[in-house]
């Protein structure tokens, strides 16, 4: 690695530390939902649908879909932290998408066939948070870099 590359490698923005940390995060979560014992009944661990009843630290319903979507979201997160532009979409996008599987998580049914991802009350609040967590650094930390940069 050259120096200008550590240089730049040093000097991320706080919006690119955001996404970057959101989505260690979410990889580390996705990797738990594949733990015994983090991940408990995990022997119902489903593909997909309500009938998984394995549950990441008991609480929140997990499946084997549940957990590739946390690691695919955390590798997202981890490469989009590479330029302020796409950690500022990363962030505000998955915001969206997350205050969307709020929103889901109220109108299915917990047992209808429509709960593929599958969601409980807790996934809700869960989802909640996270959506406006993630458009509130979005927005607020891109805010920050915009006019940074136009100093």
């Amino acid at each position: 690695m050259s120096t200008s590359t550590n240089a730049r490698a040093l000097k991320r923005t706080p919006i690119q530390i955001a996404a970057l940390a959101v989505g260690i995060v979410f990889l580390l979560v996705g990797i738990a939902g594949f733990i015994p014992g983090v991940t408990t009944n995990y022997e119902a661990l489903q593909f997909a649908g309500h009938e998984s009843d394995a549950r990441l630290l008991g609480v929140f319903e997990v499946s084997i879909l549940h957990n590739i979507v946390h690691l695919l979201f955390g590798v997202a997160g981890i490469v989009l932290a590479r330029t302020a532009a796409a950690a500022r979409g990363f962030l505000v996008g998955g915001g969206v998408i997350y205050l969307v599987l709020f929103v889901y998580g109220l109108v299915i049914g917990h047992d209808s066939a429509a709960n593929f991802i599958p969601v409980n009350t807790a996934d809700n609040w869960l989802h909640l948070v996270l959506g406006v967590g993630m458009l509130a650094l979005g927005f607020l930390l891109g805010r920050r870099h915009t006019a940074a940069t136009r100093h």
